[in-house]
């Protein structure tokens, strides 16, 4: 019997089992990335400010801090107006109050008086910037009157209402409406054609027309007066109630210059400015927010 020679195939070498790879979702940025990020632009922002602000402090405490110094140093004003600052909300009798409520009265008048020119600032600005007539007939005058400084106005107003917080109102009120209505007729007549254009194919009414297109159209420019009418109120209403007197920031400023105390102008001073600050960036936000980022802040 033959043997058949057969020819053997090597056999491939076993494979491992397989492993089971489990897949992860693609998932947002984590927490503590967010809060690098954040912490990193915080610290971008702050510390130059801060710098900026320790030289400011030393160059004023090595400036003031001599005995001829006719200004108090910064170690001083703490020194001299520490129950000043640490008790804002004291309540006294009648002008003896805390900086809050001097500065609540004072935002009170500005509130009033800003909120009055607002309206009837938009109202105008959108006369003369979507008429004509009305703008070579009211905008001459506008820019006559515009240029008078406010307290010029403050006799008059108190003369007409025998009052001083109408009085002081009044000059809120003329003091803040020029920008606005100046800002609004710009962009009033800014408008481009193509809107105009849509608006008359559509066949909008006066009213759609007005709160469809005009408004939207002109926000940024009706912001940008509105920030500068908020600027000049809260610089106004400090000079005003300097001489109206009542609570008030600024009779706080004119009666502590009458006493002598200088330390309290200083701290009352850094309340206004940063009082001033605060509206200004409220009046951007809210403009931010209206027109989805287009105005200015």
């Amino acid at each position: 019997m033959s043997v058949t020679n057969l020819q053997l195939k090597p056999q491939a070498a076993p494979q491992p089992p397989a492993q089971v790879i489990a897949l992860g979702h693609p998932g947002r940025p984590g927490t503590d990335s967010r809060l690098a990020r954040l912490a990193a632009q915080t610290v971008t922002n702050l510390v130059p400010l801060l710098v900026t602000l320790s030289i400011f402090l030393l160059a004023w405490q090595l400036i003031c801090s001599s005995p001829a110094s006719s200004l108090p140093a910064p170690t001083r004003v703490l020194e001299e107006s520490w129950d000043l600052i640490v008790h804002p909300f004291y309540t006294g009798q009648g002008v003896d109050q805390g900086l809050f409520w001097h500065v609540f009265a004072s935002l009170q008048r500005v509130a009033l008086g800003y909120a009055m020119a607002a309206v009837v600032g938009i109202a105008l600005g959108v006369l003369v910037g979507q008429s004509a007539l009305a703008m070579r007939g009211l905008d001459p005058m506008f820019q006559v009157l515009r240029t008078v400084p406010p307290l010029a106005w403050l006799p008059l107003s108190l003369a007409a209402f025998q009052d001083g917080n109408p009085s002081a109102i009044f000059v809120i009120f003329i003091t803040a409406i020029w920008p606005i209505i100046i800002n609004t007729a710009v962009g009033i007549r800014n408008i481009p054609q193509d809107y105009q254009n849509v608006a008359k194919v559509l066949r909008l009414n006066g009213f759609e027309y007005f709160g469809k297109i005009m408004l939207p159209a002109a926000a940024p420019y009706i912001f940008t007066g509105l920030r500068i009418g908020i600027g000049l109120s809260w610089l106004a209403i400090v000079a005003a109630e300097m001489l109206i007197g009542g609570v008030g920031i600024g009779f706080f400023i004119w009666d502590a210059w009458n006493s002598s105390l200088i330390s309290d102008i200083i701290v009352a001073l850094i309340y206004v400015g940063i009082v001033g600050f605060l509206l200004d960036r409220l009046i951007a936000l809210i403009g931010r927010a209206i027109t989805r980022g287009t105005a200015n802040a």
